[in-house]
């Protein structure tokens, strides 16, 4: 196929988006809709990802305008993975909405379609200012996405999460803005292919794309500026919390390691200051995870701290460092989705509250206890799950660039992450089934109305409350797929490795930009 159907991964979803708008199709349809336009973009990305896996890279410019004035839209091995993962996770996410009826409101369908369009453009773009536009895209409908998460009267919680997001978004594409801005006017461009090393030849561009990258790194919740995200993500639903956490911040990561190899090319002087940050990030997420009392929460808190793991390996630059570092993106995508899915799972049938108020879900809901407990795991980097693998091949990565204080950061991390799961495990899944009295206040989710009733009336009802097969079954894909990618991981960080290699050399993405 040719290079021109890049522009379909963004023009697809708008206009199918346009039509489930102004089209009053039932809300059956909008949703199949939505399934098969997300399916025709895994099957695009799996496209790329073969046509891409010898280190080429496919470039297209919209409209067939000369390099420098055109849109560039740009496919290597990393966009393609992204693409193809995305767009898996969000057709995931989207089964969990329906199972839970969240995706039947009237414009969940366009609205997740739109944000598919921002993210697919975000992660093909080669110009920074596009960059910005398509980022803007992916925010507008995560607003209306967040509206539609707390229909009616929601709690506070919830308005005020939802407040945070909105004005902590709005700040950083306020300084990313700035930063394009101030890139153009130093470098007289922000074509990524014309800015191609520009970072080693002028200090100012150097301070202007750091620029870009700071706003990123508020974007992907680097510490210290992680605080909202933490505060945010536990207040949307489940659907959308995890829909959020493999899109937005891995967003932000994709474009942080794409300018940094692209403009910078790896420049050694600038990467002690990731090694520090991302090491602190690491550390910083996971101490707060301790202090937290709810599931989410300590997810959220947790999210923080692992990105510190998928950043450092853009500051160990090179083969093995980006590889890994790839390779955990990715891991991390699957397995914090499918942590989400399975606490969503129990919130929508058992509602939520601090962490003992519902119990015994290990005896009651065996299912979704093994999807859990299989990502958990996972996550603290425990064998045979991708996270092992994942975690081993950026301790090597470390090791080997001499970062010898940031490995021990992440194997302290990695010791801390798995307490903090068990801390969850025994708080919701262990003990007898049932759910501790409470205050009517405390009780969120599905509950909210029922919890004007007293507790002995939650206590009679909760139990006999299961977990659907539809509704579990997003969390269990998941939790398979990372238990395969640890059995297998060869075959992805052979992946990795190819757009690891891109980075590395990106003669290619470079050649690509420009027409070549």
């Amino acid at each position: 196929m040719p290079a021109s159907v890049l522009t379909l991964f963004v023009a697809v979803p708008l206009v199918v988006s346009a039509v489930l708008v102004l089209v009053p199709f039932g809300r059956l349809w909008s949703v199949v809709t939505l399934g098969l336009t997300l399916l025709a973009s895994i099957g695009g990305g799996i496209w790329m990802v073969a046509s891409t896996y010898d280190g080429s890279s496919l470039g297209h410019a919209v409209g067939l305008w000369p390099a420098g004035i055109s849109i560039p839209f740009v496919g290597d091995q990393f966009s393609a993975l992204m693409i193809t993962l995305t767009g898996i996770l969000t057709i995931t996410c989207v089964a969990f909405a329906v199972a839970s009826s969240h995706a039947h409101l009237r414009f969940f369908a366009p609205l997740v379609l739109v944000l598919t369009a921002g993210v697919n453009g975000a992660l093909l773009t080669a110009d920074l200012f596009n960059l910005f536009v398509f980022i803007e895209v992916m925010l507008l409908p995560s607003y209306g996405l967040l509206v539609l998460s707390s229909p009616g009267r929601a709690p506070l919680k919830r308005v005020s999460g939802s407040r945070l997001y909105v004005t902590a978004n709005l700040l950083i594409s306020t300084i990313f803005l700035a930063g394009v801005g101030v890139t153009y006017g130093v470098a007289g461009t922000v074509n990524l292919g014309e800015l191609a090393g520009a970072a080693r030849e002028s200090t100012a561009v150097a301070i202007a794309v750091a620029v870009c990258l700071f706003a990123l790194s508020m974007k992907a919740a680097v510490v210290p500026v992680h605080g909202w995200l933490a505060r945010t993500y536990p207040s949307a639903s489940p659907a959308v919390t995890a829909l959020f956490s493999g899109l937005h911040t891995k967003v932000a990561i994709y474009a942080i390691y794409r300018i940094y190899a692209v403009v910078f090319e790896g420049m050694s002087e600038y990467l002690w200051i990731g090694v520090v940050m991302f090491s602190l990030t690491m550390a910083v997420g996971v101490l707060g995870a301790v202090g937290e009392g709810s599931t989410r929460s300590i997810l959220a808190f947790h999210m923080v701290s692992q990105i510190g793991y998928i950043l450092l390996g853009v500051a160990l630059f090179g083969p093995l460092g980006l590889a890994a570092g790839i390779f955990y993106l990715l891991h991390h995508m699957i397995v914090k989705a499918s942590l989400f899915l399975s606490t969503g799972a129990i919130e929508v049938r058992y509602g939520t509250g601090p962490l003992g108020t519902v119990h015994g879900i290990a005896r009651a809901e065996p299912l979704v206890a093994v999807a859990f407990f299989v990502a958990a795991m996972s996550l603290a980097g425990i064998p045979p799950f991708s996270g092992f693998v994942a975690k081993l091949s950026l301790l090597q990565a470390a090791f080997d660039g001499g970062q010898v204080a940031a490995a021990v950061v992440a194997l302290v991390v990695s010791i801390v992450t798995l307490m903090s799961m068990l801390k969850i495990w025994s708080g919701t899944f262990w003990g007898r089934a049932g759910r501790t009295p409470e205050q009517p206040g405390e009780v969120t989710g599905e509950f909210d109305e029922v919890a004007l009733r007293d507790a002995a009336t939650i206590l009679a009802v909760q139990p006999r409350r299961k977990i659907s097969f539809a509704l579990a079954a997003p969390a269990v894909f998941l939790a398979a797929l990372t238990v395969g990618l640890g059995i297998g991981a060869q075959g992805l960080m052979a992946l990795s490795e190819v757009a690891a290699g891109n980075l590395v050399d990106t003669s290619s993405y470079v050649q690509a930009v420009m027409g070549g």
